[in-house]
């Protein structure tokens, strides 16, 4: 079970980081959502994931699982465009929870940058107060989705 809420931002938040990664994601189905990623550190190292979610917003089911390079690799030869691009960071915040933002194909005119918070319950994620530099929030926006900005190579940010 995934408990997040979503925010756009504007930069990177002036926090001690956890991790940071580039990330390549693809979907291999938006409905279900079915995607793939590669996470690579700076240094050199990899991993991937096979991630299936179910419905929803602020709560949705959401399974990750590890996969090997040659199974992602073989996965990513049936995706229908190129894998997003984020350049993926994580800060701790008060409480231990995780911010965890990207920007999204950054350098190109449809880049965005966004973060979302993960919680141990409704009820927190409820009691959540975002500091400041976390800008609007998109948890309940229908059109704010990775797997839609996928379809459409872009999201509109005015809705």
């Amino acid at each position: 079970m995934e408990i997040e809420r979503q925010f756009l931002i504007e930069k990177f938040p002036d926090l001690p980081e956890i991790d940071s990664a580039q990330v390549y994601q693809g979907y291999l189905s938006t409905a279900p959502v079915v995607r793939i990623r590669r996470f690579s550190s700076e240094d050199g190292g990899s991993r991937y994931e096979l991630t299936v979610k179910g419905k929803g917003t602020l709560v949705r089911a959401e399974v990750n699982l590890p996969i090997e390079a040659e199974q992602y690799e073989e996965m990513a030869g049936l995706l229908t465009k190129a894998p997003i691009h984020k350049d993926y960071h994580v800060y701790e915040l008060p409480g231990r929870l995780r911010l965890e933002c990207s920007a999204v194909d950054i350098d190109t005119d449809h880049g965005f940058m966004y973060a979302e918070v993960e919680f141990s319950s409704v009820e927190e994620a409820n009691a959540f107060v975002p500091p400041p530099f976390l800008g609007r929030e998109v948890t309940e926006v229908r059109d704010f989705s990775m797997s839609n900005y996928w379809i459409k190579g872009r999201l509109d940010l005015d809705f």
